[in-house]
């Protein structure tokens, strides 16, 4: 391991080479494993939306559904990012931004996939009436095209800047990480204000819309039933907010754990990636998708695909065994 006398950065400290012990395996492994398990999960359960019409065709379905592509990405690309960092692979930079705005993009989009979600519970509350000429999956494919493109725009100004004041600063190999693509203080500012105000605007999105759905819910005139599940709903995408709020401070915690001993830093760290960073985008999909009374029981099928599989294998070679070969 490096010398490490005097102070260090955050930089610095993600470059030091360590030892392959028993330790940093099993942390591998438990890594590797938590993303390939939550990776299937979500696979399935996009497989299981493209299985019917109904949700290919609903507005709710294929949000759901594009939130379970993001998270998907941002585990991909983090699992990549981590296993690089743990074996010291060194990427060009120009690679790395590419990786890193995949990465900072997928994470972007969660929280303002939420507040679109809420919007069309929103819309079936308040206007149901209207909800089928607003909410059309055209509509709502469209919504998913400037979520992605307002997800972006903070990295990629990072990154189109760099290219034009140093093109060359892209052709040099680094250990992979955001840390890498910050040459100047502003940038950090610019990200961490711009990220305040993305969950603020969230966040102040997600309260209007579930007051004016309570406020549905108390009237009359309203479906009640519908109105009140569409309030469980909207509090589900405040609990998700709230674990894209955790992921939003893994950069501060590792800035303050960087600023302890060394191998305090090391334990923090992988505690940091896996419980704040990982494991709420993990969760959030599936609590998502498993409260949902239509969508449950199918995934449930697709999640077991093996079991019709060799339910069939045994049919067949029983009625083989009974009929005889040809």
């Amino acid at each position: 391991m490096a010398n490490m006398s005097g102070p260090i950065s955050v930089v610095d400290m993600q470059a030091l080479w360590m030892a392959i012990t028993d330790e940093r395996i099993f942390k591998m492994f438990l890594i590797l494993l938590t993303h390939v398990l939550f990776i299937y999960i979500n696979v399935v359960m996009m497989v299981t939306l493209r299985s019917k019409a109904v949700f290919r065709e609903t507005a709710r379905y294929i949000l759901f559904g594009h939130m379970l592509l993001s998270d998907t990405l941002h585990l991909g690309v983090g699992l990549v990012l981590y296993l690089m960092g743990a074996f010291y692979v060194t990427l060009v930079r120009a690679a790395c931004a590419f990786l890193v705005l995949l990465s900072a993009t997928t994470f972007t989009v969660a929280p303002l996939n939420l507040a679109v979600m809420s919007l069309e519970r929103y819309v079936a509350v308040c206007f149901p009436l209207r909800h089928c000429q607003l909410a059309t999956p055209a509509r709502t494919r469209l919504a998913i095209h400037l979520v992605w493109a307002a997800g972006c725009a903070n990295v990629l100004t990072d990154v189109c800047f760099l290219f034009l004041s140093e093109p060359a600063f892209y052709l040099a190999p680094a250990i992979c990480t955001i840390e890498q693509l910050l040459l100047w203080p502003w940038q950090g500012t610019k990200a961490l204000v711009l990220n305040v105000l993305l969950f603020l605007t969230t966040a102040l999105l997600l309260l209007y819309t579930y007051v004016a759905i309570l406020v549905e819910a108390r009237s009359a005139s309203s479906d009640k039933a519908s109105a009140h599940k569409a309030l469980r709903t909207v509090l589900l995408h405040a609990l998700q907010l709230g674990l894209s709020l955790m992921s939003f401070l893994y950069v501060l915690l590792e800035s303050l754990a960087s600023r302890l001993p060394f191998a305090v830093y090391q334990q923090l760290r992988f505690l940091n990636f896996l419980l704040v960073l990982i494991l709420p985008r993990c969760l959030s999909s599936l609590v998502y998708g498993l409260r949902d009374e239509a969508f449950k029981p199918l995934f449930k099928q697709h999640f077991l695909f093996f079991k019709p599989l060799f339910k069939r294998h045994f049919l067949f070679c029983a009625s083989f065994r009974k009929v005889g070969p040809p």
